[in-house]
């Protein structure tokens, strides 16, 4: 308060990403939209954090936790697309997510939820890097995400219809 009244300040909460595994979220005020933007946007880009993606989503299950919001990011098969809210959507196209099951628990507060995607992404680790946390090889923490077609059902059955029926009549 000041002897005019209120001063108002706005609020801008900024997702930026290159698309390649890089992504950065910060929030900012100003006295007008625009300056808020831009002030998110600088510190945001300044805070971008790398992200490990394998053939257009997550290696693993993550939670990530931030306040009262709970974020669960799950990896998808090709061609599930992402399936999210409008805050945890923002940060996985940002950072290049293409596959993605999230299911988000708790307070629905979009910062929240945006800062709690951004701590689970945070967690990922690269199959490298377990690997070699357990002495293993890193072929086994890669598990294939293309839809294999089963030998049984792409085998042609006969057709049995109105034709079968009039050749016995």
């Amino acid at each position: 308060m000041v002897k005019g009244g209120k001063r108002f300040k706005l609020y801008a909460c900024v997702v930026v990403g290159d698309g390649d595994g890089r992504v950065g979220m910060a929030h900012a005020k100003a006295m007008e939209v625009a300056p808020a933007i831009k002030k998110a946007t600088q510190i945001a880009k300044k805070n971008m954090v790398k992200v490990p993606i394998i053939d257009g989503a997550i290696p693993h299950l993550v939670v990530g936790k931030f306040g009262a919001s709970k974020v669960i990011l799950k990896p998808a098969s090709a061609g599930t697309g992402i399936i999210a809210s409008t805050a945890v959507r923002a940060v996985c196209e940002a950072a290049g997510i293409r596959n993605i099951l999230t299911k988000s628990f708790g307070s629905n507060n979009p910062t929240n939820l945006a800062r709690a995607t951004m701590a689970g992404l945070t967690s990922l680790l690269v199959p490298e890097d377990v690997a070699r946390l357990r002495c293993k090889d890193a072929k086994i923490f890669l598990r294939r995400r293309t839809v294999e077609t089963d030998k049984s059902k792409t085998e042609e059955k006969p057709d049995i219809g109105k034709e079968g029926s009039q050749e016995n009549a």
